[in-house]
């Protein structure tokens, strides 16, 4: 009998086979679809055999070989009829369910999906190119969703339950979670995942996936070496985070960036990051540290830029002084539908955080520090493009006023995919001017179409 708790199956002279991840053949799951019963008994059986407090200390591929053998054993002695595949397949979902996300594990796996979601336990549906589409996948009951969902808050130091039903966290490899539990959803419990690739999304990957052309992503490398404030704007789900991602690794290796965000999903990758990350109530209702508290104390901590991951409160009045005060080049992204609306939604943050502050006097500093908005959209046909990128120029009286510098112009449709052209306004944007400390004028006017004669020396 070897040591695995308190299992009482002998396995005799059999050699223990470790089988690693990638000999589990794909699509094996579907083969058990609709044999619940069958499922159920194995498992209760199995885990009256296992000591669940050993099993969860062994390492992953050891526990899928032991799991394997008793499988294997416990259908044999049952007389369940399974064949090798189906063993594989159960024994696959018993360790997803032990030490895993249970059913959510092989979409976690899937390079194709973007995003998870669970209505309740028998409807799971996932995005795949910007379309969603409904999986086999299905949790036994709500009180399995409730298990999995406290699994993730745990991993990450936040709880859920009936008197804190929702919850904002992360994943090991950073996918963020939103999870909502009973009383305050009635499908029996509600996790959202937005996953994040395994490989760092740059410019040049955005361009080659039709996001923005050329021009416009050497216009915002440009913007992002120069030290230009960028906000990115966008709908739920459209690439925000991705798209400054991308921008941020235009940032010189040799600056100390501080990030503030409510959970941590920024991937950059200087070798200078400081990360913060907020903090909820504990169960008292005490202890919650604001993003605003964070940016506040990032002021002290030597930053060269500030990056909020998502300004969405009082702390958009902070971030804005930090821009206005010597942390030139920072960014942070917004929930808006377009540019203007953007620039609303920010006065009206900063009003929550000081009612006083004369509206002339709010927009003058909005329109002092944010250089740029880059409008981010999530089209019909499920790609995600920037539509407009925008520079604010200054103010007309009490109005901001603004000027396009790039926008994608809609020409039709084909075969379901949105046909157009990311076109520049040619207008010569007053960023030019700092352009020009960085020696970077030349390419920040050509980027926008604008052609520099060479100057002839007579």
């Amino acid at each position: 009998m070897s040591g695995f708790g308190r299992r009482v199956i002998h396995s005799g002279s059999t050699e223990l086979t470790l089988v690693s991840n990638s000999a589990e053949p794909q699509g094996l799951r579907a083969d058990l679809v609709g044999r619940e019963d069958l499922k159920e008994k194995v498992r209760a059986i199995l885990m009256g055999k296992i000591d669940p407090g050993v099993a969860g200390k062994m390492p992953r591929m050891q526990l899928r070989a032991e799991i394997a053998l008793l499988v294997t054993a416990i259908a044999t002695e049952e007389k369940v009829q399974l064949n090798e595949l189906e063993e594989n397949a159960l024994a696959a979902e018993l360790i997803d369910d032990m030490i895993g996300l249970g059913p959510l594990e092989p979409l976690l796996q899937d390079d194709t999906i973007t995003d998870i979601l669970v209505n309740g336990p028998f409807d799971v549906y996932v995005e795949r190119r910007g379309k969603l589409e409904k999986t086999q996948a299905r949790f036994r009951n709500a009180q399995h969703v409730v298990n999995i969902g406290q699994r993730i808050a745990t991993a990450v130091g936040r709880r859920i339950d009936e008197s804190s039903p929702m919850v904002d966290a992360r994943l090991a490899d950073g996918s963020r979670v939103n999870i909502i539990f009973p009383p305050l959803c009635v499908n029996g419990g509600t996790i959202s995942i937005r996953k994040f690739s395994k490989q760092n999304i740059v410019l040049e990957t955005m361009v080659q996936q039709g996001n923005l052309s050329a021009e416009m992503a050497h216009f915002l490398d440009i913007a992002a070496r120069c030290r230009i404030n960028i906000l990115i704007s966008g709908g739920t789900g459209s690439g925000k985070t991705t798209l400054l991602n991308a921008v941020s690794r235009h940032i010189d290796g040799g600056e100390r960036i501080i990030t503030i965000e409510d959970a941590i999903e920024l991937r950059l990758q200087q070798p200078h990051i400081v990360q913060l990350e907020s903090r909820p109530p504990n169960i008292e209702g005490v202890g919650q540290i604001a993003q605003r508290e964070l940016v506040r104390n990032a002021l002290r901590m030597r930053p060269d830029r500030i990056i909020v991951g998502e300004v969405r409160g009082t702390e958009a009045f902070d971030m804005l002084q930090a821009m206005n005060t010597g942390h030139d080049g920072s960014m942070s992204t917004i929930h808006a539908n377009s540019p203007r609306d953007a620039l609303s939604r920010l006065e009206n943050m900063v009003l929550m955080a000081t009612a006083n502050l004369p509206l002339r006097a709010l927009r003058a500093q909005v329109a002092s520090a944010i250089n740029l908005i880059v409008q981010i959209e999530r089209m019909r046909d499920g790609i995600r493009r920037v539509e407009k990128i925008v520079e604010i120029s200054g103010m007309e009286g009490e109005i901001i006023s603004t000027r396009e510098i790039f926008a994608f112009k809609y020409r039709g449709e084909r075969d379901g995919v949105l046909e157009g052209t990311f076109e520049p306004s040619r207008l010569r944007p007053d960023l030019a001017e700092k352009a020009a400390h960085y020696g970077l004028e030349k390419q920040l006017l050509e980027s926008v179409g604008i052609t520099v004669a060479p100057i002839t020396v007579s």
